[in-house]
């Protein structure tokens, strides 16, 4: 079997070259927090830099230690022997997808890593469209569904993948849908695996709270968190996983820890140290994380204003840094473009209006449906200082540089419905510098 790079990987690589080429391409591809590091955590990590042993293959005592207090936090009560740390979440849901038996199920659309890791792992994937409110869950009429369909043809689906907040659409699971996935995981005997990176992110923790499954069937829920989205962390790789409290649970961690010792080792001294106290969640960091998610907030709202403005249908975002829109209105005026689904949309939108996106179909979405995700953190700025200038401003929408990707942006959706000519953005080094 051959693999192909990661899409959004692909996309980011391509923009890259193309902005070294002189092109004028605004970025809304990739799902990274583009965000400067927090002082705290750059010395947390010059503190850890002799800490060049590999240490235990879980982690050590402090950081398990630290990752189950900010569970425990959050309503999940954890002993720190239910803990994994791991060079990053991904590194931990494909161990999972080995450790663990059975066919898979998964939202439609979901992130892009998703199935790929399920068929590494030798599985089957069924996808499960997700409800009208929300993505990142199955709607649970369709699992019910698709469970029995699946059973008929003589696949064993035990493992559904749930993440909220969610990765393409930006929103999350209200808790009376949480809470039927959790009944049918008790009917039905399956495990879920709660990808919960994006959790701190929620644009509005008071009014719209985050219920875990872990909190509903807690003997068969394993939760994945990370620091790449929170704290803008992607490129140090620092990922964490809490295991039931069962003897299961703890057969499954035993499971998982053998196949890190096998790759990955353990993570790698230095995050150790910087994870030990990211995960304690010190005020100083807290206070950070709030500005983060009100500039999260704030801009992708405004990208969901331009969406809908533009003909589109969109959920609301709520949490994270993306919308999902859905151009099926502008359909017969797409196809006079030549634009008949997601991959000639993400075509279009690239070659004629400087625009990059993932088309839809990279999520397991219906490869003629006329969605895509934009992501909507990399509109902060090329630099670090242009990133910080939008991360301190009252209001980030009027700092130069995000209002200008942003009016190029609204061009080019307006370019679409037929609005107006599209005319590639400026070149300027918000728009044109090299991602870092």
């Amino acid at each position: 079997m051959s693999w192909l790079i990661s899409p959004n990987l692909a996309l980011d690589e391509l923009v890259a070259q193309r902005r070294a080429a002189g092109e004028s391409i605004v970025h809304l591809g990739f799902g990274e927090s583009r965000l400067p590091v927090f002082p705290g955590l750059v010395e947390r990590l010059v503190a850890g830099a002799d800490r060049n042993a590999y240490g235990p293959v879980a982690g050590d005592a402090a950081v398990r230690s630290a990752v189950a207090g900010y569970f425990a936090r959050r309503g999940l009560p954890t002993d720190p022997e239910h803990v994994v740390v791991a060079p990053g979440s991904k590194a931990l849901l494909l161990a999972l997808q080995a450790a663990i038996p059975g066919d898979v199920l998964v939202p439609e659309p979901c992130w892009v890593t998703y199935a790929p890791q399920a068929r590494l792992a030798g599985k089957r994937v069924f996808g499960v469209p997700i409800p009208a409110e929300c993505g990142g869950v199955p709607d649970p009429d369709r699992l019910r569904e698709t469970i029995r369909q699946a059973r008929q043809q003589g696949y064993d689906p035990r493992l559904v993948v749930l993440t909220s907040p969610d990765n393409p659409t930006g929103t999350h699971a209200p808790p009376d849908v949480v809470k039927t996935l959790a009944m049918i995981a008790e009917e039905e005997d399956l495990i879920l695996l709660s990808d919960e990176i994006y959790r701190d992110l929620v644009h509005d923790p008071a009014a719209t709270p985050i219920l875990s499954p872990a909190e509903l069937a807690r003997s068969r829920t394993v939760v994945i968190t990370g620091l790449s989205k929170s704290l803008a962390l992607g490129g140090w790789r620092i990922g964490a996983a809490r295991f039931p409290d069962t003897a299961w649970g703890a057969q499954l961690r035993a499971d998982v820890t053998g196949y890190a010792s096998e790759s990955w080792s353990t993570l790698a001294g230095p995050m150790q140290e910087v994870a030990t106290y990211a995960f304690g969640e010190p005020p100083e960091l807290l206070e950070r994380l709030a500005r983060d998610r009100g500039l999260h907030r704030a801009v992708a709202r405004a990208m969901y204003d331009i969406v809908i403005h533009g003909g589109a249908e969109c959920r609301p975002p709520t949490g994270g840094f993306y919308v999902y829109p859905d151009f099926e209105p502008l359909r017969e005026t797409l196809a006079g473009k030549s634009v008949v689904g997601g991959e000639s949309l993400q075509r279009h939108l690239l070659e004629n209006c400087g625009v990059a996106v993932l088309a839809g179909v990279h999520f397991g979405d219906d490869a003629r449906a006329l969605r895509f995700r934009a992501a909507t953190s990399m509109l902060y700025g090329a630099t670090r200082a242009e990133q910080q200038a939008a991360l301190d401003a009252p209001d980030p929408l009027a700092v130069g540089h995000v209002r200008a990707a942003l009016d190029a942006v609204e061009a080019g959706f307006a370019e679409l419905a037929g609005l107006s000519p599209c005319h590639p953005p400026p070149r300027s080094p918000a728009l044109t510098g090299t991602p870092h």
